[in-house]
Order: structure tokens, then C-alpha cells, then sequence
């Protein structure tokens, strides 16, 4: 790694945790200039797994209260987040570098849709789910009666099953890739019918950080992190998320959002034109 490469990454580190403190989506910085200073990708995907992991696991205390009033949902989703984390980051490593070279450019411009699009899903979820609630209520009244900790009501057990079949397959994209799998969570929890955002933002990031350490792990033992950048990019990512709390007071969270859609969808233009344009040339030239 040489001064310009490490500066380049400490810089989009920077950049990525104060996008990840304000508005989300630092991955789509981080990631692709981890390619662009040549790191190979099975391993720029491993070493970025690390870079954003601290900050994940950082984010945690402040939602301890909300918590507190989802244990049956933390416990039962955090086994499956573990399961899928490690079976997606167990497939990565088993999928051959060229095939995971033409998988990126798709993968990153659907983390950049997902960021883009997610949260007007996640709403819409939401808003069928309290639509249809009166009418969904149960004829038992001791049923209909069950609530959390907090009061609110309880989702039955086969939503909850149903909801775990959608984060199994979110923990396993996570432990393979992992962009945007924030937001993904969300609307699964919107299909759980759960109202009260803190708690769905709490469950999301101690999820994450669940599935982002056994994929951190994974990669550890498999030797896939690049360290020296893994390293430079962790204490970026700390100084960009804690100056991004002064960012979200001075510049709107929709011009946030909107450079860091433009970053992964600058980022993917460029990916497909890398990974595609060679076998188009090469159709093209040959005989007919």
C-alpha cells in the first residue's frame, strides 16, 4: 500500500462514516475505492466488512432502552443472522475471484437501488401494515390483547417465522456482500408490523453488527482481510462518524443521500464498463 493509496482510503473512510452517521450508505465510498487502489475483490469486500464493523458495534449503546423491549425478536433473529452471516461469507469464499468480479458491478448497483428506493418501501410497508391491522385483529381478546414490554402489540408467531425466512436470506446477502442490508431489514420488520422506529433501528443495527462479525470472522480465519487498509479505513470511518453528527446541522440529509446515490451509481456505470466491455469487444470481433 503506498502513501497515495492510504491517504485515498483514510479520506473515503472519512467520507463513509459520515455518511453512515447521517443518512447510510457509506459502502457505496468505500468499497469501490478499495477496488480502485487494486485491492482484489473477494478481499476489498472482506477488508471493507472489517472497516465498517467497529462503527456498527459502536452504534449499539444508544439503543439499549429499545431493546430492552424486543428481546423475543433480538434473540430469535440474531441466531438467524449468525446462521446466514456465516453461510453467505462461507459461499463468498468458496466463489471463484472472476465470478465474483462480474457479480459486483449488479451487487453494488443493488445496494445503490436498495438505498435509494428502500426507505419509500419501508413506508409504504408500514402504512399497508397499520391499514390492515383493524380488520387482521384476532376473535380471541386475550389474543388480540397481547402486547411487548413497551405496550405495543405483539406480532403473531407465524409473522414471525415468515419474517425469519426474509432475514435468513438478508443475514446471508449481508455475510456475501452486505450493501444496503440495513434497509432490507427494515422492511422485513415493517412486514412484522412493528411501529415504533427506534426499536426497528435498534434491532437493525445490532443485526448488522451480528452479521458483519461472523463475516469478520469468516474472513479472519480464511486470511481474506487486508490488514494496513483495514486498519487506516477503521480509524477514518471513527473520525468521519463522529464529525458527521456536526455534518447532519449544516448540510440536509437529502443532499447526503443523493451524493452517495450518485457515488454508487458513478461507481457501478464504471464496474460494468470494466468487467463487460471486454467480452462485448470481443463478440463484436468475432466471426459470424
Amino acid at each position: 500500500m503506498t502513501l497515495v493509496q492510504a491517504v485515498a482510503l483514510f479520506l473515503a473512510a472519512i467520507l463513509a462514516g459520515a455518511l453512515n452517521s447521517v443518512a447510510g450508505g457509506g459502502s457505496l465510498i468505500s468499497f469501490p475505492t478499495l477496488l480502485l487502489v487494486g485491492v482484489p475483490a473477494i478481499n476489498a469486500n472482506a477488508t471493507n466488512a472489517m472497516a465498517v464493523w467497529p462503527g456498527s458495534i459502536a452504534s449499539i449503546p444508544p439503543y439499549r432502552k429499545d431493546l430492552a423491549h424486543e428481546r423475543r425478536e433480538l434473540i430469535f433473529f440474531s441466531i438467524i443472522s449468525v446462521v446466514g452471516g456465516v453461510l453467505g461469507a462461507i459461499v463468498l469464499l468458496r466463489t471463484p475471484p472472476k465470478v465474483f468480479e462480474l457479480l459486483i458491478p449488479w451487487l453494488l448497483l443493488l445496494a445503490t437501488l436498495i438505498f435509494a428506493f428502500g426507505g419509500q418501501v419501508t413506508q409504504r410497508l408500514r402504512a399497508r401494515r397499520a391499514a390492515r391491522a383493524p380488520t387482521e385483529a384476532p376473535a380471541d381478546e386475550t389474543a388480540a390483547q397481547q402486547t411487548d414490554d413497551a405496550g405495543e402489540p405483539r406480532a403473531p408467531s407465524r409473522a414471525l417465522v415468515g419474517v425469519g425466512v426474509i432475514q435468513l436470506a438478508i443475514a446471508f446477502y449481508g455475510g456475501f456482500f452486505g450493501g444496503g442490508m440495513g434497509i432490507m431489514m427494515l422492511a422485513g420488520f415493517a412486514l412484522l408490523g412493528m411501529r415504533h422506529i427506534h426499536a426497528m433501528n435498534a434491532l437493525k443495527v445490532v443485526l448488522a453488527s451480528i452479521i458483519n462479525g461472523v463475516a469478520v470472522i469468516a474472513f479472519t480465519v480464511a486470511g481474506k482481510i487486508f490488514w494496513p487498509q483495514a486498519l487506516v479505513m477503521v480509524v477514518g470511518a471513527v473520525i468521519g462518524g463522529y464529525g458527521g453528527a456536526a455534518l447532519a446541522h449544516r448540510v440536509p440529509a437529502r443532499y447526503v443521500r443523493w451524493f452517495a446515490i450518485a457515488v454508487g451509481v458513478a461507481a457501478s456505470a464504471y464496474l460494468f464498463y470494466q468487467q463487460y466491455y471486454p467480452y462485448i469487444q470481443q463478440v463484436l470481433r468475432s466471426p459470424r
